[in-house]
């Protein structure tokens, strides 16, 4: 099975030797095969792995994190576009924590001297905010 990852912050995988995919949908967990019928879903902020085949054809897994969006399957090719996606590995709660922080700041920093919020600006603040915790719990994990 071959699997695509698409991001908007342009961490792109390609892996062509799939044998099977976890990830979390809006509704519950499932796992892909090779010849997994059609589908169209939702993914909710969560963990995904799946397993390939190696260069000495070995099974490995890879663990990512992933936000939001959508996966597509069909004729055994897994296409997710997701607006963030982070290696497991990469995450560290030093980094992590930094992150709130930053995401904390900047929300108080789009007040403005009357104590209005510019509201694109705070929702947008907020989503990193909300992506840090994500990562921080799943650092913990």
């Amino acid at each position: 099975m071959e699997l695509k990852i698409l991001s908007f912050s342009w961490r792109n995988f390609h892996f062509s030797d799939v044998t099977s995919l976890t990830l979390m949908t809006q509704i519950w967990e499932i796992t892909i095969l090779s010849n997994h019928s059609p589908l169209l879903t939702q993914l909710k902020p969560s963990t995904i792995y799946f397993v390939y085949k190696d260069s000495n054809w070995m099974d490995k897994r890879d663990d990512f994190f992933v936000w939001n969006w959508v996966v597509e399957v069909s004729d055994s090719k897994v296409k997710i576009l997701t607006d963030v996606i982070l290696d497991i590995e990469d995450l560290g709660a030093d980094i992590t924590e930094r992150a709130k922080g930053d995401a904390i700041s900047l929300m108080e920093k789009y007040r403005d001297d009357k104590n209005k919020i510019d509201m694109e600006k705070y929702i947008k603040a907020e989503e990193l905010l909300l992506k840090s915790i994500w990562e921080l719990k799943l650092s913990k994990v």
